[in-house]
């Protein structure tokens, strides 16, 4: 093979490296992928929860489906999205967390965004897993239903903030709590906090979301089928 072959033989190799880019470089993208850590999802399901149209959900999943960043498999009338594999979810926590440490403008973002955070106390895996074991915390997964039933941390109650005010009538005042939520950058641990907070619970915030829960080989648990 000659010198030109090979030049252009490894121009098509990397061509086919940047199909992984470029279907990371996208924030809706990126969004639905953080998504598709928790659970399975359908299109219908994705556009609800990223405020998109059903279209626009459907091209970007043909983008990250192309670049084999995601998979389908069709039950009946529903076609399911999953991540193709775990290392997808392994790229994206390296993305975010050399961009948190290199751009100074999501420093910025970010404590804009958290505005409330500073004002909570925050726990991470490691405390958590040692309140679990002496038995001093109810732990709170303050997901949707359906991810929540996809796979949470043991013992972890169900209350999406919609869920929250029934919650509060068998929840002791007197117990301390610990809420999650997706990752990150998910407000629903937030917002599940500051309400309990002003009902007058001790509440804390778990710095990790479930699936660098999950990606860390902690415990977890899923709903029986049946």
């Amino acid at each position: 093979m000659d010198n030109q072959s090979r030049q252009e033989l490894k121009a098509l190799l990397y061509e086919q490296f940047a199909r992984m880019g470029k279907a990371f470089a996208n924030a809706r993208r990126l969004e639905i992928i953080d998504l598709l850590s928790q659970t399975p999802h359908t299109v219908e399901e994705l556009a609800s929860k990223t405020s998109l149209s059903v279209a626009s959900v459907s091209q970007h999943l043909q983008v990250l489906r192309n670049a084999r960043v995601v998979d389908v498999t069709r039950e009946g009338t529903y076609a399911w999205y999953r991540l193709s594999d775990d290392r997808v979810f392994g790229i994206w926590c390296m993305m975010r967390d050399l961009a948190q440490d290199r751009i100074s403008e999501i420093d910025h973002l970010l404590r804009q965004y958290f505005n409330e955070r500073e004002t909570l106390e925050t726990i991470d895996a490691a405390e958590l897993l040692r309140r679990i074991a002496e038995g001093s915390i109810i732990i709170i997964d303050a997901r949707p239903e359906d991810e929540y039933r996809a796979g949470h941390i043991p013992s972890a109650l169900s209350v999406p903030i919609e869920k929250l005010e029934s919650t509060l009538a068998v929840l002791p005042k007197n117990c301390e709590i610990v809420a999650y939520c997706r990752a990150s950058y998910c407000l629903l641990s937030d917002e599940v906090a500051l309400l309990l907070r002003e009902q007058g619970y001790r509440v804390h915030v778990l710095l990790e979301g479930f699936p660098e829960w999950r990606a860390a080989g902690l415990p977890i648990e899923k709903e029986s089928l049946n």
